[in-house]
């Protein structure tokens, strides 16, 4: 057993190892942030959970000819007159955008902890714990609710301390050190944007307290992360000490109401216990089908079966039972079902090369960011070359994010609502490309995160909904090229995420940034 547990540990952290180093070294290739518009007007925006952007006061700022500033902008001439390699590189990386760089931080840690535990030797499965993050299994175990709910804290975190920041800069309208004083060498491309509070702070002391309870045993991590970040601003000449520390406060103190959202917000309770587990499989056979069951030895407890009880963003629990939650699926003694698990059956023994391709490309499994971080990365690529302002980058993955999430609680309530069975459970001749999930069939996940990402992200950049639609349905196909979903499966999910999207468009077109 001990020998098991070593080899998948090693193999893991291999796994991750090489996924973190691929993203690193190619996000570095980002340019610096040069934003087409600096949406100076975003402090109006309608933030999601702030009451409104002066909800939490920051001070006037000091002036720029008292003392204490020229003391500030002396630390800035005295960093760049002593900088080293390694802070050149931190400059040129986080130039790029804060809220770029910290999603894809967010997709680091997703991928690190996406790793499932195993067995006990007496047959049951440990579960991770909050309490004790460090202990085996590490906590979290960040598969893609988890992470979809993640990523959506951080963002929409993000996205509120950012509007207030940008009410305040408007407010007392700062300049920033380089004018101020133009013997500081600005090192990143100069803006009129004003600097007080600094935006990248703000992110930065938002981001890293969701951190903390999302991922609360990477603590060291995260915080040399921060550091790093807000040293960076002081030696590129972006903001001095003070701009940084009203922006970090703002930010922490924001953070807080998305802490307390997410403490209050039932995820805490979705594994369920075997009286859950239990009752999901007899209203199944009560319902004259054949429940699904763990194909894993021993058998697995599902991956949170009540995670559709957590509290959506974009509408309340009760449109989503009424409105998106899907018909019943084919019945499993139908002979449309039938035909599906022949259909699928036919995938498994004779894909093409290119079927083959595109179930790997999309199958986002273990120690991976998920299929949530894989529609946040295909953003990022799209949205950098916009160049949106810091403000619009976190409105519109906060749009995303909040899709990605409503999406999973909406997939994992019709997963347990159903309990459908897997293809290979009712065929074993079946065998699956990429692995099999450990969860009910009905509806398929990567449809519904695909199909809530492409709705959104086209209606945010509308020159490319043919290219998102694409990708979505190429998305949801994988899971039938893979041997993982029957076609049911992948049209409901991409039915209901795009019913999802469809709330989020409704909520951008409300927010005051178009």
């Amino acid at each position: 057993m001990k020998k098991r547990y070593l080899l998948h540990t090693l193999l893991a952290f291999v796994l991750i190892s090489s996924c973190s180093k691929d993203i690193i070294d190619r996000n570095m290739e980002f340019s610096a942030l040069q934003p087409a518009s600096l949406d100076i007007n975003a402090g109006i925006w309608r933030p999601i959970l702030l009451t409104g952007p002066t909800e939490f006061p920051v001070a006037a700022p000091i002036a720029t000819t008292s003392p204490a500033y020229i003391l500030q902008i002396n630390e800035i001439k005295s960093f760049q007159a002593n900088m080293t390699s390694a802070e050149k590189n931190a400059v040129k990386y986080w130039s790029a955008g804060a809220v770029l760089r910290w999603n894809e931080i967010m997709r680091e840690l997703v991928a690190k902890h996406n790793v499932p535990p195993v067995n006990n030797p007496d047959g049951t499965y440990p579960f991770p714990s909050a309490a004790n993050p460090l202990a085996y299994p590490l906590f979290p175990f960040a598969n893609p609710p988890y992470a979809a709910r993640a990523y959506a804290y951080v963002a929409t975190a993000q996205y509120d301390a950012l509007v207030a920041a940008w009410y305040y800069k408007k407010l007392y309208n700062r300049a920033a050190p380089y004018t101020v004083d133009a013997t500081v060498n600005c090192l990143i491309p100069t803006s009129d944007l004003p600097s007080y509070p600094s935006e990248d702070a703000v992110v930065e002391g938002a981001t890293v307290e969701i951190l903390k309870l999302l991922f609360p045993g990477d603590q060291q991590f995260i915080q040399q992360k921060a550091e790093e970040h807000k040293r960076a601003r002081l030696i590129a000449g972006a903001n001095v000490r003070s701009e940084l520390e009203a922006g970090e406060a703002l930010g922490k103190s924001i953070a807080q109401k998305f802490v307390t959202r997410a403490k209050g917000d039932r995820a805490g309770a979705t594994a369920g216990n075997q009286t859950l587990w239990t009752q999901l499989e007899t209203d199944c056979i009560i319902r004259g089908e054949i429940p699904w069951i763990s194909q894993e030895s021993p058998k697995r407890p599902p991956m949170l079966p009540a995670f559709g009880k957590v509290n959506p963003w974009l509408f309340d629990s009760l449109t989503m039972v009424t409105t998106i939650r899907p018909a019943a699926p084919p019945s499993t003694s139908s002979q449309q079902f039938k035909d599906e698990l022949a259909e699928i059956y036919n995938y498994s023994i004779k894909p093409t090369r290119e079927q083959i391709r595109i179930a790997h490309f999309w199958a986002d499994g273990v120690s991976t960011y998920t299929p949530p971080g894989h529609w946040n990365a295909v953003a990022c690529e799209d949205f950098v070359k916009q160049n949106f302002s810091e403000v619009r980058w976190a409105r519109n993955l906060g749009l995303l994010n909040m899709s990605l999430m409503d999406a999973a609680i909406s997939c994992w309530d019709a997963k347990s609502f159903y309990f459908n069975p897997r293809p290979s459970q009712m065929d074993p001749r079946i065998k699956t490309i990429t692995g099999l999930p450990n969860f009910p069939a009905y509806i398929s996940g990567h449809s519904t995160f695909s199909a809530a990402a492409a709705t959104i992200l086209g209606h945010i950049t509308p020159a490319r909904v043919a290219d998102y639609t694409a990708m979505a349905k190429e998305a949801s196909l994988s899971r039938l090229y893979g041997a993982i979903h029957y076609r049911s499966d992948c049209e409901k999910g991409l039915e209901t995420g795009n019913k999802v999207g469809a709330y989020a468009i409704a909520r951008a077109r409300t927010d005051g940034a178009e």
